[in-house]
């Protein structure tokens, strides 16, 4: 679907004002492959999932019994690809830098596209992603290290079980900035007020105490430097329904790849409560 922009003449295009949000989706839609960490500041980013009707209302219970990790802010129609809500021209089907295609638990396909995968059954959740509070994080003076290493972000599988939902289980993915003592406590306060985008993180430092056996070892993402000064800091990831396909090997599903967002035409600050 055109946005109203981009069916008028290359004139009138220059009168009509297009959000950073909606270029973004552009880039993305022509085929331009980014992580999408520190674009469209100020814009919300969500983490995708994507099932077959018959098992959209199991995951639509499994969510808010696990709102840490899987915050839904956005719910496609049955078989429509658009989520109005999230931005007026986006397609679900093209705007994402990267999907992935599982098929009974296991990744088959990373397109650019979904186009030719898309059904009428097909029900679209997206998730909070993380990247939206840290525009909070860098204007109170922290400086996140994915984007300072120009890396996707570190994400780990814990040992840390989520709640069960009919078909539906398996363990939390957290996602990890390391920052010194001090700033971790700033690092809480700030995103404390963001629970829609994950909130404050769920575990700090001693990543074994989680289940993670190598800090410099992702599952999913970058490893980024730590120093000597540094804690590791974890927040609930929405990848999060990565591991529970995994864990759980739906016959059907589709997400976005770790670290590739989907980017809306929602501003971070509508996420953040006082």
């Amino acid at each position: 679907m055109l946005s109203a922009a981009s069916q008028l003449s290359p004139a009138e295009q220059g009168s009509v004002p297009v959000l950073p949000s909606e270029e973004a989706r552009r880039a993305y839609r022509a085929g331009e492959i980014a992580v999408t960490a520190g674009g469209a500041p100020g814009y919300v980013q969500g983490n995708l999932a994507i099932l077959p009707e018959k098992l959209a209302s199991a995951f639509h219970r499994f969510c808010p019994l696990n709102p840490k990790p899987c915050p839904i802010i956005g719910i496609s129609e049955v078989g429509d690809p658009r989520i109005p809500a999230l931005g007026i021209d986006l397609d679900i089907r093209t705007d994402i830098p990267l999907y992935r295609i599982w098929r009974n638990g296991e990744m088959v396909e990373e397109p650019v596209d979904i186009m030719k995968h898309w059904r009428d059954d097909l029900v679209a959740f997206v998730i909070g992603c993380s990247f939206s509070f840290e525009e909070a994080l860098v204007a109170d003076g922290l400086k996140i290290r994915h984007v300072e290493e120009q890396r996707n972000v570190p994400m780990y599988r814990t040992n840390v079980p989520c709640k069960s939902a009919g078909p539906f289980s398996g363990p939390m993915v957290v996602s990890m900035r390391p920052f010194k003592p001090a700033e971790a406590i700033r690092a809480v306060q700030i995103t404390t007020r963001f629970p829609s985008v994950h909130g404050a993180p769920v575990h700090l430092a001693k990543p074994e105490l989680i289940g993670i056996k190598d800090i410099a070892k992702p599952d999913y993402g970058d490893a980024v430097s730590i120093r000597p000064d540094e804690v590791p800091v974890f927040w609930a990831c929405g990848v999060t329904p990565q591991s529970v396909i995994l864990h759980s090997k739906p016959e059907f599903a589709i997400t976005h790849a770790p670290g590739y967002m989907l980017v809306t035409d929602v501003r971070n600050s509508a996420f953040s409560i006082q």
